[in-house]
């Protein structure tokens, strides 16, 4: 048996929740699985539909991972148990076992100055762990600069579901809001400093003048939103930028499946970084190809100059160049196809092909 300690999972939503819930549910197809998760409303007739046993832990923040360790403890002393694999240091930092830990870390969560206390908590249980599991090369390079043993590091992306069939009738309204607009280019993410739809929105004024027909779909919402709608006012752009928040998956999809290409030139702002961007991949399942930052891991998530471009995401000509070198000859549809193509090898049932090879060792 292995146990899951996470804080993040389904029916909360977000990316962290989906890769714990797919890890999860592709592990429990092998191994008998045990989840310790934090509480979530509405939690019960999720955690009833799941083929393994799901506890849950309420309570205010420090109480309630003070009180999961204890319960994780406790059924560690009681039960055969293989290892254990966490979703972040924190979850491990209580947890009192010789049994074998594993733990996934995904850039921001490890990005304290060297030698600060939480560098020192986090390389503490980090470097106690059997294996490192980073999301990306650029989080396991992070992790070797932030003082993690390289010999316990080791990548394995994060997988996704293969697409479903999309919904006709999303489909369908899709066409009639977008109708002759073209190229269409799209953000499916929060609005915050990182994912730069600032730099997105200023290279589309630019674009605007050789494309007039152009559209940029910003799907989200977060704290840079009020921010965003206002440049769009300024510059002129209400009829060039479309914004959805909280649509169906469906919508969501077709809207994603409609479009050219998938605009997210992330920087790194303050600690807070994109280790991985699996919202590339998830793009590339619909043949968009996509256009990514040269901070974090996007690199491996886009293949540079076969499945999209990589840019740097300070630099605002480089974001309207390599658009324009996409949108021109309409190089996108290249690859957009040479990213489908690619995409099969994010998919679960070969992500979790690399975790059984770790885990099997023992």
């Amino acid at each position: 048996m292995y146990l899951i300690v996470t804080r993040a999972f389904p029916p909360e939503i977000g990316g962290m929740q989906s890769l714990m819930w797919g890890l999860t549910n592709e592990l429990s197809k092998n191994f008998m699985i045990k989840v310790f998760a934090d509480y979530y409303e509405n939690h019960k007739k999720f955690d009833s539909g799941a083929n393994f046993s799901i506890e849950r832990v309420g309570g205010i923040k420090f109480l309630r991972k003070v009180r999961k360790a204890q319960l994780i403890n406790e059924f560690l002393r009681e039960n055969k148990v293989q290892g254990i694999i966490a979703d972040h240091w924190k979850s491990l930092e209580l947890i009192d076992t010789d049994k074998r830990k594993y733990c996934l870390i995904h850039g921001k969560e490890i990005n304290h100055p060297n030698d600060s206390l939480l560098n020192k908590r986090a390389n503490k249980v980090l470097n106690s762990v059997e294996k490192v599991i980073a999301n990306s090369e650029y989080t396991k390079n992070l992790a070797i600069n932030k003082g993690v043993d390289q010999n316990k590091l080791i990548v394995i992306n994060p997988g996704i579901d293969p697409v479903k069939e999309l919904d006709k009738k999303s489909l369908e309204k899709v066409e009639r809001l977008l109708k002759v607009k073209t190229p269409r280019l799209i953000t499916v993410s929060r609005f915050d400093k990182r994912k730069n739809h600032e730099k997105i929105i200023m290279a589309l004024r630019n674009l605007k003048q050789s494309y007039p027909d152009i559209v940029y779909i910003s799907i989200g919402g977060g704290d840079e939103e009020e921010n965003i709608k206002q440049l769009v006012k300024e510059l002129d752009l209400s009829g060039q930028v479309m914004f959805f928040k909280n649509i169906s998956d469906d919508l969501k999809n077709s809207l994603i499946a409609k479009s050219n290409i998938f605009v997210m030139p992330s920087i790194i702002h303050k600690t807070s970084v994109e280790g991985f961007g699996i919202a590339y991949v998830e793009a590339a399942q619909y043949g968009v190809s996509s256009l990514g930052g040269k901070d974090g891991g996007a690199s491996d998530a886009i293949d540079h100059n076969k499945t999209g471009l990589i840019c740097d995401g300070n630099n605002l000509d480089e974001i309207y160049s390599s658009l324009n070198i996409m949108i021109s000859e309409k190089r996108y549809l290249e690859l957009g196809k040479n990213a489908k193509n690619l995409s099969v090898n994010f998919e679960w049932p070969r992500i979790i092909e690399k975790y059984k090879k770790i885990l099997e060792k023992h």
